[in-house]
């Protein structure tokens, strides 16, 4: 009797079994069905186009569909990049139902404060301490501009900083042992500044952030140092002095303009020049000094900003460029680079000259409250950092310098 119980409870159970999953495969048909049927019936105002899925999907980051992908080929994860975010589901599934990035507040803020959105800037790679909150600033120079030089017991101060500034000197002179490889008389790096008058407050015993520029002491000297230490590394370096400030006032043009200035002085340079395929805009930040200072081996350095135009169609090879730089950086001095940043929309240039090559880039070397001396020590270590990327680049492509 016992037996016979048990084996009706088996093909019952098996019954309900078979009932329940006929149910769920019917009722997920029907859905199916339903929604085919709501999608096709819908008006065009209602319609799930390519363009709302695009709009929908947009705002996740690449790295998680390499990790999508990854889960099934080990290939797309391998080339996922080592500093991108851990992947949340919860945050995925925020940003896709509400378009809401948790470590984004410009995707909250963005429709509420006037303005606020009209600036698409996109930070690719992430420095230390770097987030949406302490982006690269500039600020719009004032009606008049310091003429006078610096104090002389400042610039005093500057040579024997500048002969314990190099950090790699052991490694340098080890170097210099073998045949120093060179460029020749080819110049290979253009080095400009479209805001030229950008200087450093303590550098012009100034306080006010609106005090500082200057017409003598400015961002260049970071730019001539830069070119200085390229030539003695064997790279054949052009730094341009170019007063774009001068220009603007002589063509009645408005700040805003400064690119559109600078443009025609470095589509020349480039003209002219025809060996010339680096092209570096040198600027300075506006941001305070805590985001804009490192610390290395006891010696203070300003902390250097990738910014890509996101506008020129074939930004891509420059953010390429930068984000090389950038890792060489930080391989060799964590913290020293606050990352690399796109720039596009209203407000912003979204070019800023990069499509005259396609090894183009602006760099912010420190903030107004940075020293020049601090500008200056890491124009020269930049310098060496892009004289180790240049010269393995030779190598790899097996072609003469330059």
């Amino acid at each position: 009797m016992g037996k016979k119980k048990n084996s009706f409870k088996r093909k019952r159970s098996g019954v309900l079994f078979i009932y329940k999953r006929t149910l769920i495969l019917v009722g997920s048909i029907l859905f199916l069905l339903t929604g085919i049927a709501a999608l096709t019936s819908a008006g065009p105002a209602y319609r799930l186009s390519s363009q709302a899925i695009t709009d929908w999907t947009r705002q996740l980051d690449s790295s998680i569909y390499l990790h999508i992908l990854g889960n099934e080929n080990k290939v797309f994860e391998s080339v996922r990049p080592e500093e991108a975010p851990s992947i949340q589901i919860s945050a995925i599934l925020m940003q896709m139902l509400t378009t809401i990035k948790p470590d984004d507040p410009r995707t909250l803020l963005g429709s509420e404060i006037p303005g606020f959105s009209l600036y698409e800037n996109q930070i690719v790679i992430a420095g230390e301490g770097t987030n949406y909150t302490n982006l690269p600033i500039e600020s719009a120079q004032p009606d008049h501009i310091i003429e006078e030089e610096p104090a002389q017991e400042k610039e005093e101060e500057v040579p024997p900083e500048k002969e314990e500034q190099n950090p790699t000197e052991d490694s340098q002179e080890q170097k210099d042992e073998e045949p120093a490889p060179s460029t020749g008389e080819k110049d290979v790096v253009y080095i400009y500044h479209t805001h030229n008058q950008e200087s450093y407050l303590p550098s012009l015993d100034a306080q006010q952030e609106d005090n500082a520029y200057n017409k003598n002491s400015n961002v260049t000297d970071a730019g001539e140092a830069m070119a200085k230490r390229l030539e003695e590394l064997g790279i054949g370096a052009i730094a341009d002095q170019t007063d774009i400030g001068a220009i603007l006032n002589e063509n009645g043009m408005a700040y805003h303009q400064s690119y559109e200035a600078s443009r025609g002085v470095v589509e020349a340079a480039v003209a002219e020049n025809k060996d010339v395929s680096f092209v570096f805009d040198i600027h300075r930040d506006s941001l305070k000094r805590k985001d804009t200072t490192k610390e290395i081996e006891g010696k203070t350095y300003a902390k250097v900003v990738f910014v890509v135009g996101a506008e020129n169609k074939e930004f891509e090879k420059n953010l390429k460029l930068a984000t090389d730089l950038h890792k060489k950086i930080e391989a060799e001095y964590p913290g020293l680079s606050r990352g690399v940043i796109t720039k596009q929309g209203a407000g912003v240039d979204g070019v800023y000259n990069q499509d005259v090559s396609d090894k183009a880039a602006l760099l912010e070397i420190g903030g107004a409250e940075n020293t020049l001396e601090e500008a200056t020590r890491t124009a020269e270590l930049f310098a060496e950092i892009f004289a180790d990327y240049y010269w393995e680049a030779e190598k790899v492509q097996g072609g003469q310098a330059g």
